[in-house]
């Protein structure tokens, strides 16, 4: 097989594949004859034969996929005239939080928001795919440790964390918005009514977390719900 032809087997299952695929499962397409190495530069040179249309091929935490490109975007929604709710500031607050400070536990992040957290919504998150746990904190109770997923990166289009957009002195879940409302093709979560009462700004740096057991598959790094109910002063 040629070079042309295999990059077109490369681009037909790609672009028929429901989600992305990594290059081990590219592999399985010749029978383990190619070499990971010439994959890559196969794909690199498909990148470039679909530089300046309306779809693009990328690489994210899982893999490589094909997706449209940012400005298509206002074209594509006149197919989909229902808008999907938006996130509400409470929960792109408690999932930046989770993202940029991870791993933590609920009660850190009820500290960084001055607020207590609904359990709902870190259920929903977890539902979504976003957020699991992925160990326990050697404290009093043993709370869980949350950490963002390798859904995470790949319906913001990213490849690691190190890709998440840096805080520049803005608050984190801000930050977040663009590329979640961009990255999302469908509704997650519905509108919480009430926002909390701390401004994401005033989030006080990250203090060293104490000891952690893990899960053995992770290693660290790498409706309306009821209305949030202030934490009663010490």
């Amino acid at each position: 097989m040629n070079t042309t032809d295999a990059k077109r087997v490369l681009e037909t299952a790609l672009i028929c594949a429901p989600q992305a695929l990594p290059v081990r499962d590219l592999e399985l397409l010749f029978d383990g004859a190619i070499a990971a190495d010439t994959l890559k530069r196969w794909l690199a040179e498909l990148q470039d034969d679909w530089a300046g249309r309306g779809v693009e091929l990328v690489r994210v935490a899982s893999g490589w996929r094909f997706q449209s490109r940012p400005e298509m975007r206002p074209f594509l929604d006149k197919l989909q005239p229902e808008k999907p709710p938006r996130y509400t500031r409470a929960t792109l607050e408690t999932l930046a939080i989770i993202a940029y400070r991870q791993p933590v536990t609920r009660g850190d992040m009820e500290d960084i928001r001055g607020v207590t957290i609904n359990s709902q919504l870190l259920k929903q998150l977890e539902d979504r795919g976003w957020v699991e746990v992925i160990g326990h904190r050697e404290t009093v109770g043993r709370p869980a440790l949350f950490a963002t997923t390798r859904q995470f990166l790949d319906d913001l289009g990213l490849q690691s964390l190190d890709q998440l957009p840096t805080l520049d002195g803005a608050s984190p879940e801000s930050s977040l918005i663009e590329q979640i409302e961009f990255g999302l093709s469908e509704p997650a979560l519905p509108v919480e009514l009430d926002p909390p009462e701390l401004s994401p700004t005033e989030l006080p740096p990250a203090a060293p977390l104490p000891a952690a057991t893990l899960a053995p598959e992770h290693e660290l790094p790498v409706l309306p719900p009821d209305p949030e109910v202030p934490r009663p002063a010490p």
